[in-house]
């Protein structure tokens, strides 16, 4: 008979390592001098009740964020560092504590305000005031991470098919968490002997603890050898050592009950075991790992290498051959967790692991090789530096956090490192402030919509990463919306429209508004064979369907056959019709409009270099591209200049090539139109333009019914009003991109992606 452990050794693949991964973390506010901050909950923020991703836990002063369940780790702290980047861009002058134990707190505990969640949440304040009289509330602002870990459902399905017993799917599902959680408890010592990451309480934490403990630092106090105090006698946990029945969810459900009924516990919600196992719509679903400090050599305070190598333990716990743990083993597990978090950095500190007493040592490398043995070789490819790691922190103890952090601590003080720390990623995260971790493939305009919607609490899906296609749902309301811009608001027809120039030329044209002057060719011979009817006229040859700038070419002084032949098959490849128009003066701007209102005008300057005398014009490209905001495909700021074809053509026309060495502080432009995609400079004029041209503007939006339009003007001089004919609009566009207004080159952050979530509705 196929039992459920000879199932899983004969089921060892690259498979198991599939699962979805959540992650909880909690920071305490602190002032720039490194003291708890004591104003409330930013209220920026929103309600705190029912925000998806940002919450309080305990107390006013301690953030919580709270990630979805993600399909891979790489999304899932992804996801965790976008998340503290926008709680840290919203702190004001406050930073975020970045260990697990608390900075320097009030002398009075009333300064330590409990969350408070209003009348709609008062059962949750009444339970953090119950804490705070039981626990005292310093203790409470002990933080940590917690790490959701669930199992690929189809993988569960495929060990089901196997089972021969006689137990249900739900059952069998159940015994796998069940399994994993009663090892789990037995040899979490192991991870925090080789994780744990905090080493000292400040001097202001509990006296009751402080008074006992010798001095780390001046300012800090700490077990001689601890690994993590907040895993200690003096951390985090039950009054009373829980003892629980893992041998069934209804048994474990039952001891829960009993543990309240006799007054142990407030609720399900006090069991504080490092472990826990959690239910969706009433079945076992995943488990909640509790005990993991935070990192504070991290900006987000957890690494890659620590959550792969959780989840190697956590695999390990659900393959490793278990049996029901009794009442005696829980007291052994929990006595060796605080051996661990207090002596072990001691080369003598002992353990008892299956019943026998052995160093702390010699008992991780035994538990090391059994893990290694189990998975490595078939781990996927990106574990393989998570092994190595492991294999580091098991043979030197001097290269785990715990003894690194202590070193530094110890070196600066307790309260000074660790402010240092909060000031470097506090810095670190404004400086990434367009871009959503995890999700760098899509479309940047797309990440700051899905940023904009993380701040506010409006949950997301994404539903084709490729097309840059979300769902959006708050309060019941749901959107669609694709590429940031293309929403509801729009109708298809609307969108059609814009798509075709000759048809937005024709409809604008009707209420009176300029449009450049020219005609439509449908055929590649036709459109050459009037060259003469072009010759020494500027124009412009562009597709009548395209968007980004794609296949347009402009020739200032149209004198060579060769180069409109090409630039007329250079349209076609994008559009099977093009448009040959007249080039109109002035400089170009991109108006942007939502809801019939400017909310945006960029100036767009083509894609440039200034010369420095000695380079050339190639140099200076690739110098210019190495800018952090130069990209390619919408996902920074500003796009990197090309050199190619389009630009070589361009030059020539100049008399230059890429071998040229402009002057100093000569200005060569490679490009004649001004699009951000082909490397245009954005410089923002929202406030500078007449409220005449923003009037045109709203009119030609208004003429094609549009919502939301990016659309693009000629102006001859802002400093006129708008007239008959010093103005003409050349393009609307039907998913103009918001990034070139929320991060210009030179210019205010207009933020259309909250303008954008506004006009949906949130």
């Amino acid at each position: 008979m196929h039992t459920i452990q000879q199932i899983l050794k004969d089921n060892r693949n690259v498979r198991i390592f599939e699962g979805n991964f959540g992650l909880e973390k909690e920071n305490v506010r602190i002032t720039k001098d490194g003291k708890m901050a004591t104003t409330s909950h930013p209220s920026i923020f929103g309600n705190k009740l029912n925000h998806p991703y940002i919450t309080t836990d305990f107390s006013e002063s301690q953030v919580e964020m709270i990630t979805p369940p993600l399909p891979s780790i790489k999304e899932a702290l992804g996801f965790l560092e976008t998340i503290h980047d926008v709680v840290t861009e919203n702190l004001g002058d406050e930073l975020l504590w970045p260990q697990s134990t608390p900075p320097e707190l009030p002398e009075n505990d009333d300064d330590i305000k409990v969350a408070d969640f209003g009348e709609e949440g008062k059962e949750n304040e009444e339970y953090r005031n119950f804490l705070a009289s039981k626990y005292g509330k310093k203790k409470q602002l002990l933080s940590g991470i917690h790490y959701n870990f669930s199992l690929e459902e189809k993988n569960i399905e495929f060990l089901y098919q196997q089972y021969e017993g006689n137990i249900s799917y739900d059952d069998f599902r159940e015994e796998l968490y069940l399994k994993l959680t009663r090892n789990f408890l037995r040899y979490r010592w192991y991870l925090i002997a080789l994780l744990g990451n905090s080493p000292a309480l400040h001097n202001t934490y509990l006296k009751c603890c402080i008074d006992k403990l010798p001095k780390a630092t001046r300012d800090s106090h700490h077990f001689d050898h601890a690994i993590s105090m907040r895993s200690s006698v003096c951390g985090y946990k039950n009054i009373e050592d829980l003892v629980l029945d893992y041998s069934s969810l209804k048994n474990y459900e039952s001891s829960i009950d009993n543990a309240i009924k006799q007054g142990v516990l407030n609720s399900n919600k006090e069991n504080y075991t490092p472990i826990r196992l959690k239910e969706v719509d009433g079945k076992l679903k995943y488990v909640e790992v509790r005990l993991l400090d935070l990192d504070p050599q991290e900006k987000i305070g957890i690494s890659e290498e620590t959550a792969k190598i959780v989840h190697l333990f956590l695999l390990f716990c659900l393959f490793k051959e278990s049996k029901e743990i009794t009442s005696e083993e829980q007291k052994i597990a929990t006595e060796n967790q605080e051996i661990v978090a207090s002596e072990g950095l001691s080369d003598h500190a002992k353990i008892i692991v299956d019943g026998k007493e052995t160093l702390l040592s010699e008992s991780i490398q035994t538990l090391t090789a059994e893990l290694l043995d189990m998975f490595i070789t078939f781990a996927p490819d990106d574990y393989k530096s998570a092994f190595k790691t492991l294999m580091d922190l098991s043979e030197n103890k001097k290269v785990r956090p715990s003894c690194e952090t202590l070193k530094a601590i110890q070196g600066k003080e307790y309260i000074d490192w660790h402010l240092e720390k909060a000031i470097e990623y506090s810095g670190a995260s404004k400086g990434t402030q367009f871009k959503f971790h995890g999700l760098e493939d899509m479309e940047l305009s797309t990440q700051l919509v899905l940023r904009e919607a993380i701040l506010r609490g409006i949950k997301f899906d994404i539903m084709d990463r490729t097309e840059n296609f979300i769902k959006l749902e708050k309060n019941g309301k749901v959107e669609h919306v694709m590429q940031a811009t293309r929403t509801s608001l729009d109708n298809y027809v609307s969108v059609l429209m814009m798509e075709n120039k000759v048809m937005t030329k024709k409809v604008i044209e009707n209420v009176g508004i300029r449009t450049p002057k020219g005609d439509q060719y449908t055929s590649v011979d036709k459109a050459k064979s009037d060259f003469v009817f072009y010759q020494g006229q500027s124009i412009v040859i562009k597709p009548k369907s395209t968007n980004f700038g794609l296949g347009i070419s402009i020739l200032k002084d149209n004198q060579d056959k060769k180069l409109f032949d090409r630039a007329v098959e250079i349209a076609f490849e994008h559009d099977n019709s093009i448009l040959i128009e007249e080039f109109v003066t002035g400089k170009e701007y991109r108006i942007f409009i939502i809801n019939d209102e400017v909310v945006g005008i960029l100036h767009r300057v083509p894609a440039n270099v200034k010369g420095d005398g000695k380079s050339t014009v190639r140099e200076l490209v690739i110098e210019k591209n190495k800018d952090p905001l130069r990209g390619k495909g919408y996902k920074t700021p500003l796009e990197k200049i090309a050199l190619g074809e389009a630009e070589e053509m361009f030059l020539k026309t100049q008399g230059y090539d890429f071998d040229y060495i402009p002057s100093k502080d000569q200005i060569v432009y490679l490009r004649e139109n001004s699009n951000i995609s082909t490397g245009g400079d954005s410089i923002d004029y929202t406030d500078d333009i007449p409220d005449s041209y923003k009037h045109i503007a709203v009119e030609a939006a208004k003429a094609l019914d549009v919502k939301i339009t990016g659309l693009d003007m000629m102006i001859d001089d802002i400093h006129e009003e708008a007239s008959e004919d010093n103005y003409a609009i050349i393009e609307m566009n039907f998913n103009p991109a918001i990034h070139i207004h929320c991060y210009p080159y030179k210019g205010k952050n207009r933020r259309l992606n909250a303008k954008v979530l506004e006009a949906l509705g949130y």
